[in-house]
């Protein structure tokens, strides 16, 4: 017997807390009855679980590492018929998402999983999962506008949290930085860059936590093992994995 918002988060329709929300707000049905406890134990393997009319089946559980191309959309659909995700994982019978978003311009790793719960961790700043990225940025930015950035730079949106910073290469035009981050705002290293004075040219997510894209190529994708799947839950500090 299963908490009723672990099943619907292990189901992979909604993170737990958002599953509790519906809970509350009897959006959700046991066996045809309306539930609003929190506390509620089902057995997933036989009781009927239904939100707001819908049944919840148990899918297998998948984790993926996907290397983004650039012009790609983070998206499982797009109305403009540009390629999306979808369009390279058409084998995996489960409905995967992304944790997060890669911009059309920015290529590189994104953890795709139809886990609720362990997609809203990853993106919840609370547990502060540091995302790796090589930025080409326009000149050469001094000591200085690298200081800047790991202090932290003004953007309309607040404050960036401090990053680690390093510069990997100088070329006659551009630089090659490290920047290592571990908030998740919309086109963040690149408005962090523009806002020292140095534009980004090209840019590509290495890591994701521990996960690097190792021998991927673009567009290609490979499932994590269990104990990469265990580890990333006990950093995530799962209750069953601390």
């Amino acid at each position: 017997m299963e908490r009723l918002q672990k099943v619907m988060a292990r189901a992979g329709i909604a993170s737990r807390r958002k599953s509790e929300e519906w809970i509350q707000q009897g959006k959700v049905r046991v066996n045809g009855q309306v539930v609003t406890e929190l506390g509620v134990k089902v057995d997933p393997a036989r009781d009927v679980i239904e939100v707001e009319g819908r049944r919840v089946h148990l899918e297998k559980q998948r984790v993926l590492l996907f290397y983004k191309p650039k012009r790609v959309i983070t998206s499982l659909s797009d109305p403009q018929g540009r390629k999306t995700i979808t369009d390279y994982i058409r084998d995996i019978p489960e409905r995967v998402y992304p944790v997060g978003r890669l911009d059309y311009d920015t290529e590189g790793l994104l953890i795709l999983t139809n886990d609720g719960e362990l997609a809203h961790r990853l993106a919840h700043p609370r547990y502060e999962v540091d995302k790796c990225y090589k930025a080409t940025v326009e000149g050469h930015p001094d000591e200085d506008k690298l200081e800047r950035l790991r202090k932290g730079v003004p953007l309309v949106d607040g404050r960036t949290a401090p990053a680690k910073v390093r510069l990997l290469e100088q070329k006659k035009n551009t630089s090659v930085l490290e920047l290592i981050i571990h908030e998740g705002r919309n086109r963040q290293v690149r408005r962090m860059c523009e806002a020292v004075g140095h534009p980004v040219r090209h840019l590509i997510r290495t890591r994701v936590a521990f996960l690097g894209l190792g021998a991927l190529r673009p567009g290609a994708y490979r499932e994590l093992t269990e104990s990469e799947v265990a580890r990333l839950k006990q950093l995530l500090r799962f209750p069953s994995f601390k």
